[in-house]
């Protein structure tokens, strides 16, 4: 019997999930336990294990699109098996979850086909023969409600196999190629070059040579007018030229021809905000692939365009270099989508910093002692002890001393940890990431930073799992690496206050009435003053400025 596995929550705060990759196709045998997919998430990228055996009868969700929990990702059953019973009582669900924009998008088409006279009615499909499939126009994006074929790569009575490119799908977003998940011969294409069409039309028909598909035609589908009418329609809803370029402007090269880049080297350019025009491919016919993504460098660029950028063309007369500058150029953009993670961090920083009222207390501490205590430190054997494991470790005993930090407000009420876990923020490539120091203050400084060293190992490889960035009660964040002197952070919800640690500073000193080189540091605290006073927070800073400025006391 079909088993239909539905989009999981991978995170205690997941609410939609993206396909970032299939690693099984449709018509693969899948054991239990073997990946399924990689499935993007509001914290991480998480492999996606099959609890089920069997044959991939169905994929719902294809990869980059995003989809909410508990919608169709894929059906896994015997070999041959029938599932159009689970197909249709999914497509029920979709369709109560339609918005109100498309519904109003669809009367709006109904009115304009009567208005035009257009008697066909639209029936649900009809009776489709053995081994035909019906491509529908896929939905490639979140936001995506109708796509422009761009080129097709197949004509009809063409054979296509199966992950064959049939056709450049032009998006809300971007053009992407778009692959067969079906053999045979092309019999009908829905939609022909330069053609807009909403998601799920008919975009072309796939099945036995010699198949007669009219009725399949028919039934599943509706024909497109022809009529003055519609043309003139289509004619005013061609996007302007600037917009064009735009959405075109990492897909064709300098000169205005098209650039050949598989579907990966095209994410991970995007990824990677690399403009594939200043790529050499050197796939067939120059496509690019996956490892000129990886192996371009942005300070390189063909010499031919370095030259011409720099005016110094073979030829050209020495005074060029001293002739009057005239801007030339062209206004672009680069539009880069937004990531699971990029938009649930927008999402909780926002909520953060509008809904609890911030304030910010600085100090200096004197690092003297802290730096010949590191050092006398790290001599010993396999021991290395950097100066945020002597912040965090610093941090959680204050913490001890001052609880009222240590808290959560909840509008009814304040909730005071008695735990002490702290987060540490840890940047990766896609944003940023708290992985969490559960016990902190009972922790040494070697077993926080050999921690510390293992959970942003993890963050980096995207191995980090969902446990392990929950339950924070307090929050550090160290920009000092960087060279950053003095920040300000936002609050990790729903802890009450995070810690910014700058960089260790030389400079000038007071002691003993003495002007003396010295290196200090600079922590900011930034509290929520719904439950954390100003003297409550001023207090904490000057004990944890006590233990950094005599380190002896947290190794005791």
């Amino acid at each position: 019997m079909a088993e239909v596995i539905n989009m999981p929550r991978l995170s205690d705060t997941m609410e939609e999930g993206v396909v970032a990759k299939w690693l099984k196709q449709k018509g693969d045998k899948v054991e239990e336990g073997d990946i399924l997919a990689e499935i993007e998430t509001d914290k991480a990228t998480m492999e996606f294990e099959s609890f089920h055996e069997g044959t991939l009868l169905h994929i719902g969700i294809e990869e980059g699109e995003t989809a909410p929990v508990d919608t169709l990702l894929a059906i896994i059953g015997e070999e041959g098996e029938d599932i159009s019973g689970l197909l249709d009582g999914n497509s029920s669900d979709e369709k109560k979850d339609t918005s109100e924009a498309k519904e109003a998008k669809a009367e709006k088409t109904e009115e304009k086909k009567q208005e035009e006279g257009d008697e066909e009615e639209v029936t649900g499909a009809g009776e489709i023969p053995e081994g035909v499939e019906v491509v529908k126009m896929p939905r490639l994006s979140d936001t995506m409600e109708e796509g422009t074929v761009a080129s097709w790569l197949k004509k009809k009575g063409d054979k296509v196999e199966e992950g064959e490119i049939l056709a450049e799908i032009e998006t809300d977003k971007a053009t992407m190629e778009f692959e067969s998940f079906y053999s045979g011969t092309l019999l009908h294409i829905g939609i022909e070059e330069g053609e807009t069409a909403p998601v799920d039309s008919v975009l072309a028909v796939i099945g036995p040579e010699g198949t007669d598909v009219s009725a399949v035609l028919q039934g599943g589908g509706r024909k497109k007018s022809t009529s003055p009418a519609k043309s003139e329609e289509k004619k005013e809803e061609k996007p302007s030229e600037e917009t064009e370029k735009e959405s075109t402007s990492n897909t064709t090269s300098k000169d205005g021809g098209r650039i050949f880049a598989s579907p990966l080297a095209k994410k991970m350019a995007e990824d990677k905000g690399i403009n594939l025009a200043d790529v050499k491919g050197s796939g067939e016919n120059n496509r690019i692939v996956k490892k000129d993504i990886e192996n371009f460098k942005p300070s390189e660029k063909p010499a031919a365009a370095q030259k011409q950028e720099a005016g110094l063309e073979k030829g050209e007369p020495a005074k060029a270099a001293v002739q009057p500058y005239v801007p030339a150029g062209e206004e672009s953009f680069e539009e880069v989508k937004n990531s699971q993670m990029r938009k649930t961090i927008a999402k909780r920083l926002g909520e953060s910093k509008f809904n609890a009222p911030h304030y910010y207390l600085t100090i200096e501490v004197d690092m003297a002692n802290a730096m010949a205590s590191r050092k006398q430190i790290n001599e010993l054997p396999d021991v290395k002890v950097s100066f945020n494991d002597m912040v965090i470790k610093a941090s959680a005993m204050a913490l001890r001393k001052h609880p009222r930090v240590n808290s959560q407000w909840t509008g009814e009420s304040t909730k005071i940890a008695k735990h002490i876990h702290m987060g540490v923020a840890v940047a990766v490539d896609e944003g940023l990431v708290v992985p969490v120091l559960p016990f902190a203050d009972q922790m040494s400084m070697t077993q926080i930073g050999a921690n510390v060293k293992d959970l942003a190992g993890k963050a980096r490889n995207k191995k980090l799992q969902p446990k392990e960035m929950e339950g924070s009660t307090f929050t550090v964040s160290n920009l000092g690496m960087f060279g950053i002197t003095e920040f300000t952070s936002i609050i990790n919800q729903p802890n009450s206050a995070i810690l910014s640690v700058g960089a260790i500073v030389e400079k000038p000193v007071v002691r003993n009435g003495q002007i003396a080189v010295g290196n200090t540091m600079k922590v900011t605290l930034a509290c929520d003053h719904r439950t954390v006073d100003g003297a409550t927070g001023a207090a904490f800073l000057q004990t944890l400025k006590q233990y950094l400025e005599n380190p002896v006391v947290m190794l005791a």
